[in-house]
């Protein structure tokens, strides 16, 4: 019993020393924490609140709860008002983006003055398409959401008048002229645009222009041009009337054509002064187009098919199944980007445009067939060894790549010969393990003159069309709609 008390009164006497030690000499202190540069400073989630403890969306500040919110289509951006009270004022708040194609099936009037009514911002940009312009009443109903105050300072029109059956052009509604003030980009299609429905109408700060299946003179074309003092983008689907249009313009750096049509479409352009054109290309494989660029001195993207015939200054380029160049222009000197839209997979027809683009890095080719055979070793010795003549390519994509003879005689001479390439893009319609390890052997790729190049074999898209040199050049980010 003594030997207890004995041991408990030690212990008692340890822990009495052991706290005099810690108050006579304290540990120190931890350094304090760094301020955080991410932490909140809005009122959205709470005065210096760190962003990392947020739990849910609604401790996020409004500024980026609106840029989820504009990520959404249309209806979902309406229901997010049911969420929380915060969230009710936000999608009003910010500009309203309205597609009819997202709206789904009803009554299409009735939507669209729901959403105006409910909406307190003004509407930035408005959608409808052909299908969507089948009916008397959805016409009736977009024309009364065109009138809207809601729309007064529209920036972006996409705007189509389409009938189904026994489809005839309809005359342009000319309510859609009341946006011209405003206007940054427009997509016009399937209506008729009479010269006398632009008179008066200016585009001061229109930049891009899509038409598309209008039916338009010469007239209507070259004053809509002139009228927009800002245009960088003209792009032109499958419209009829217009025969020769004749370009002026200041500003425009994209210019692209397809012509298209069974009645009478765009049989000559003639770009008379685009001193800031960088980029033109004929997206038609069937209709003849006679182009005459006279001054285009910073071009450099050309894009032609079998059906295109050009002239820059003094040079003439014959693009069918074999190319008849005669000169040689400034302009043509400079070409950086070539688009090929070939009915046959040509090697000699590469060749020789190639000749003649000394400067050239980049190559697009989008082919209908292989050709009969594309042997180039011994025709081109001379050639591939001469000092005159060096590949500069340092892109190369083929849309697209069968695994045939003649293309694989046409691949190899570019992985053999090409010192600088950097990336070739090959578009198949298989790529499983089996083919890309056959193909890789049979193109001879350890032997690439250029060992950092990345050569890959991409699977074709399903919706792109063998022909369809339009959503091809849009695939491959050429024209940035």
């Amino acid at each position: 019993m003594e030997a207890g008390r004995s041991s408990r009164s030690t212990a008692t006497r340890k822990r009495k020393s052991a706290a005099l030690e810690v108050e006579r000499y304290p540990a120190p202190a931890p350094p304090a924490a760094p301020p955080d540069p991410g932490a909140a400073e809005h009122d959205g989630c709470g005065h210096g609140r760190d962003l990392h403890h947020i739990r849910n969306l609604s401790d996020l500040p409004d500024d980026m709860l609106r840029k989820i919110i504009s990520l959404l289509p249309i209806k979902e951006r309406g229901r997010t008002q049911i969420l929380a009270r915060r969230w009710r004022p936000l999608w009003r708040s910010l500009p309203l983006n309205i597609d009819c194609a997202e709206l789904g099936d009803g009554k299409l009037g009735d939507v669209l003055q729901r959403i105006i009514s409910s909406h307190q911002g003004v509407c930035h940009r408005f959608s409808i398409r052909p299908e969507l312009s089948t009916d008397m009443d959805n016409d009736a109903a977009v024309d009364a959401c065109l009138l809207s105050s809601t729309l007064d300072k529209l920036k972006e029109l996409e705007f189509y008048r389409r009938r189904w059956h026994n489809w005839q052009p309809v005359p342009v509604p000319a309510l859609i002229f009341r946006f011209s003030p405003t206007l940054c980009v427009a997509k016009f299609g399937h209506f008729t645009l009479a010269d006398d429905a632009l008179q008066g109408i200016h585009f001061p700060q229109l930049k891009k222009l899509v038409l598309h299946y209008v039916y338009l003179s010469d007239f209507s074309l070259n004053s809509m041009i002139a009228r927009s003092p800002s245009l960088e983008f003209l792009l032109i689907i499958r419209c009829t009337g217009a025969r020769r249009p004749r370009i002026n313009s200041f500003t425009l750096t994209t210019i692209a054509v397809d012509n298209h049509s069974p009645d009478p479409s765009i049989e000559e352009l003639v770009i008379e002064s685009a001193p800031h054109l960088q980029t033109l290309i004929h997206l038609d494989h069937n209709h003849d187009l006679h182009i005459a660029a006279l001054s285009v001195p910073k071009l450099e993207t050309l894009g032609c098919t079998n059906s295109t015939r050009l002239v820059f200054g003094s040079t003439y380029i014959r693009h069918h199944q074999g190319p008849c160049i005669r000169g040689l222009a400034t302009a043509a000197c400079k070409i950086k980007c070539l688009v090929l839209g070939m009915a046959t997979l040509n090697l000699h027809m590469v060749i020789e445009l190639m000749t003649n683009f000394p400067c050239l890095e980049k190559l697009y080719i989008q082919c209908q067939k292989s050709w009969k055979n594309n042997l180039w070793r011994r025709k081109y010795r001379g050639l591939i060894t001469s000092t005159c003549f060096d590949i500069h390519l340092k892109t190369i994509v083929l849309d697209y790549y069968r695994g045939t003879k003649s293309d694989i005689d046409f691949v190899t001479f570019f992985v053999l010969n090409a010192r600088v390439l950097e990336r070739m893009k090959l578009l198949v319609k298989r790529n499983d393990d089996k083919f890309v390890a056959i193909h890789r052997h049979r193109l001879q790729l350890m032997n690439r003159a250029s060992h950092g190049a990345h050569i890959n074999f991409r699977l074709k898209d399903s919706d792109v069309c063998i022909s369809n040199m339009y959503k091809f050049c849009i695939q491959e980010n050429i024209l940035n709609l």
